[in-house]
C-alpha cells in the first residue's frame, strides 16, 4: 500500500471540495459548541453595537448640531460613548472564549495526529521522512489553530457587520446603496478566481516546510557520520538546496496571501468615490441631508473595512485549508494490518503456553508448529519480489537459522513472523490460528525480537527493560533483580556501573552499540517469549559476552522457539535445522556444511 503523504496530495481525486474540507474543518471542535455559540452571540451583539454608532451620529447631526442643541448632543455622546464601551467588553470576552477553543482544539488535534502515527504500519514510516511529521503534528496544527482562535471570528465578525452595513446602505437610499455595492461584485467575483490559486501556492509552501523540516532533522541525526567522513560541505550543499526552495515557495506564497489586501483598499476607494459624487449630488437636489451622507459614508467604511480584513483572513483561511488537507492526508490513512482490538492494560497478557481462543472455534492446538508459511510471497510498495511461494513451519522448542546474502530476505522473513508486515501472498501461522487472528497485546506477548541496532528510551535500563512488558511492571526493585537473576541475567546487568538505575540517552551518548544490544537482549529474554527472534543480535558483542548470551539461551524454557539470522557461522553451528534465504527462495540446509557451500557459491536451486 502506498503511504507516501507527499504523493497523496497530487492524485486526481484527492482533494476535498471547499466545502467538504470546511466542514471537515469544523468538524474538529465539535465539542466546543456552547462555547461557540456564546462566542456567536458576541459577535452578533458586538456587530449590532458597532453599527448602531453611524446612524446614532447621523441622527445627532441632523437634529442637534444644525439646531444648535448641545444638551442634545451631550446626552448622544454619552450614548454613544457606552455603546463603544459595552462593544469593547462583549469583543474582549469573545476573544478570550475564542483563545480557549483554539488551545483545546490544538490539543486535541495533535493528539488525534499522534494516535494515528501510533496506528499506522512500519510501511508508512519507511515511506515517510520524520522531519515532514514533525512539521504536520506542529507547524500544520498551529496553523490550524492560528485560524480558529484568532481568524475565524474576525471574519464571522467581518462578514456579519459587512451584511449589516449593506442592508442598511440599501434601507437609506436604495439607488444610492446599489451604486455603493457595484465594486463588491467585482470584488467576490476576483476572489472567487483567485482562491484556488491561494490555496495551492500555501500547500506547496508547506510541503517545502516539512521538507526543510526533514532535512534537519536527518543532518542533525547522522552528524556523527557527517563529521567522520568530513562532508559538511555536502550536508551544507544540500541544506541549501532545500532551503532555497523554501524560500522561493513561500516567498510565492506571502505574494498570494497579500494580493488581496490592495485589490480590496482600491475597491473600498472606489466605492466611497460613488458615495461623495452621488451623495454630494442628492444634497444638492434636495433628497439628502448631510447627517444621512455622514452616516452613509460611515456605513460605507464599515462595509469597505470589513471587507478588506476579510481579505487578508481569506488568505489565513486558505493557510488552514492547505495545513488540514495535509493533516487530513495523514487522518484518513488506514492500516493495511488488520488489527483486532488492544487492551494491554490490567493484567499481563496471556502467554502462548496456556490454551488460547480467538472466538468460538479457534483454539491453539498443542501439536501445530509455533510458525507456519503456507505460499507466502512478498513485495515492498513499488520494490522488487523479495519472496516468492514460500512454505516452511518452526516446531515447538527448537532453535532454526536464517542465513544467506545480504539483501536476501532474511529481515524481511523474521519482521513476517513477527508481524510488522503482511505478506503480499500466501497465509502466516502462529500456533497454528492466521497470525492476524491476534491482538497485538496476545502477539507481542508470544514473541520477542531482538534487532542488531535495537531502539532504545531516554531514561534508564530499568525503564527500557520493562516496556511492554506488564508482567514486571509492577515489580519492586529487589522482585525486578531477582526476576533477572531467575533468568541469568544479573551478569550482564553488571556490566553497566549504575545497574538498573544506569542512565540511557536515545542518541546512544555514553553507551555503546554492544551495550544498546545487550539491553535489548534483556527486555526480550525478561519477557519469556514462545518465540524469540535474534536479527544479528551479537554482531556488535564481543566473544566471551556473547557465549554468555548463549548460555542465557540454552536457559530458556524447553518449548521456547529460537530463530536467529546471523552472518557469523559460529552461531549457527548448533542449530537444529538450516534455511537459506537468498532470490526470493527459501531453502533447507541439510547440514551445516552444506549451508556454508550455499553461501559461498551463492546456491539457490530447488
Amino acid at each position: 500500500m502506498n503511504y507516501d503523504l507527499n504523493a497523496l496530495p497530487d492524485k486526481p481525486g484527492k482533494k476535498l471540495p471547499f466545502f467538504a474540507s470546511l466542514k471537515k474543518l469544523i468538524s474538529i471542535i465539535g465539542g466546543e459548541r456552547r462555547n461557540i455559540s456564546l462566542a456567536f452571540i458576541a459577535i452578533f451583539l458586538n456587530a449590532g453595537l458597532s453599527l448602531t454608532g453611524p446612524y446614532l451620529v447621523g441622527y445627532t447631526i441632523d437634529h442637534h448640531v444644525q439646531t444648535k442643541n448641545y444638551h442634545g448632543v451631550l446626552l448622544f455622546a454619552g450614548i454613544l460613548l457606552m455603546v463603544y464601551i459595552t462593544a469593547f467588553l462583549v469583543n474582549f470576552a469573545q476573544m478570550r472564549m475564542m483563545g480557549g477553543i483554539g488551545q483545546r482544539m490544538l490539543y486535541r488535534l495533535r493528539n488525534a495526529v499522534f494516535d494515528k502515527l501510533q496506528e499506522l504500519p512500519l510501511d508508512f514510516f519507511n515511506q515517510n521522512k520524520a522531519g515532514d511529521l514533525i512539521s504536520r503534528i506542529n507547524n500544520d496544527t498551529d496553523k490550524v489553530n492560528q485560524f480558529f482562535s484568532q481568524s475565524l471570528m474576525q471574519f464571522i465578525s467581518s462578514l456579519i457587520t459587512m451584511t449589516g452595513a449593506g442592508i442598511l446602505l440599501l434601507a437609506i437610499n436604495l439607488p444610492l446603496g446599489l451604486a455603493t455595492l457595484v465594486p463588491a461584485v467585482f470584488l467576490w467575483l476576483f476572489t472567487s478566481g483567485v482562491s484556488p490559486w491561494v490555496r495551492r501556492k500555501n500547500e506547496a509552501s508547506l510541503k517545502s516546510l516539512g521538507n526543510l523540516s526533514a532535512e534537519i532533522q536527518e543532518s542533525l541525526a547522522n552528524f556523527r557520520v557527517v563529521v567522520a567522513f568530513n562532508r559538511r560541505d555536502y550536508f551544507r550543499k544540500r541544506f541549501g538546496e532545500v532551503n532555497k526552495e523554501n524560500y522561493d515557495r513561500s516567498v510565492t506564497a506571502g505574494i498570494a496571501n497579500h494580493l488581496l489586501m490592495p485589490v480590496y483598499t482600491f475597491g473600498a476607494n472606489i466605492g466611497q468615490l460613488i458615495v461623495l459624487s452621488l451623495g454630494i449630488w442628492l444634497i444638492i437636489k434636495g433628497h439628502f441631508t448631510v447627517g444621512l451622507l455622514i452616516s452613509f459614508i460611515s456605513y460605507v467604511n464599515s462595509f469597505y473595512n470589513p471587507l478588506r480584513q476579510m481579505a487578508a483572513l481569506w488568505a489565513n483561511f486558505q493557510l488552514a485549508l492547505a495545513a488540514w488537507d495535509r493533516i487530513s492526508h495523514l487522518l484518513s490513512l488506514e492500516n493495511n494490518l488488520r488489527v483486532l482490538e488492544n487492551n494491554c492494560q490490567g493484567a499481563g497478557p496471556s502467554r502462548g503456553r496456556q490454551t488460547t481462543t480467538a472466538g468460538p472455534g479457534k483454539v491453539r492446538l498443542p501439536e501445530a508448529p509455533v510458525v507456519q508459511f503456507k505460499n507466502v510471497s512478498f513485495t515492498y510498495p513499488n520494490g522488487r519480489e523479495v519472496l516468492h511461494q514460500i512454505n516452511f513451519s518452526l516446531q515447538r522448542g527448537k532453535t532454526y537459522a536464517f542465513v544467506g546474502p545480504t539483501g536476501g530476505g532474511k529481515t524481511t522473513t523474521a519482521s513476517l513472523i513477527a508481524r510488522l508486515y503482511d505478506p503480499t501472498k500466501g497465509l502466516v501461522k502462529l500456533d497454528g490460528r492466521d497470525i492476524r487472528s491476534y491482538t497485538p497485546c496476545e502477539r507481542t506477548s508470544k514473541i520477542g525480537f531482538i534487532l542488531q541496532e535495537p531502539f532504545l528510551f531516554t531514561g534508564t535500563i530499568r525503564d527500557n527493560i520493562l516496556y511492554g512488558n506488564p508482567e514486571c511492571a509492577g515489580l519492586t526493585p529487589d522482585k525486578l533483580e531477582k526476576a533477572m537473576e531467575d533468568a541469568q541475567l544479573g551478569t550482564l546487568l553488571e556490566r553497566f556501573d549504575k545497574g538498573l538505575d544506569t542512565v540511557v540517552q536515545t542518541t546512544g551518548d555514553g553507551i555503546s552499540l554492544g551495550q544498546k544490544q545487550l539491553i535489548g537482549f534483556m527486555r526480550a529474554i525478561l519477557r519469556k517469549p514462545d518465540l524469540l527472534i535474534l536479527d544479528e543480535a551479537t554482531a556488535n558483542i564481543d566473544t566471551i559476552t556473547e557465549q554468555q548470551l548463549e548460555a542465557i539461551l540454552k536457559n530458556l524454557p524447553e518449548n521456547t522457539t529460537r530463530v536467529i539470522i546471523a552472518h557469523r557461522l559460529h552461531t549457527i553451528e548448533n542449530a537444529d535445522e538450516i534455511f537459506f534465504v537468498n532470490s526470493g527462495r527459501i531453502l533447507r540446509a541439510g547440514s551445516f556444511r552444506e549451508a556454508v557451500e550455499m553461501l559461498m557459491h551463492g546456491k539457490n536451486e530447488s
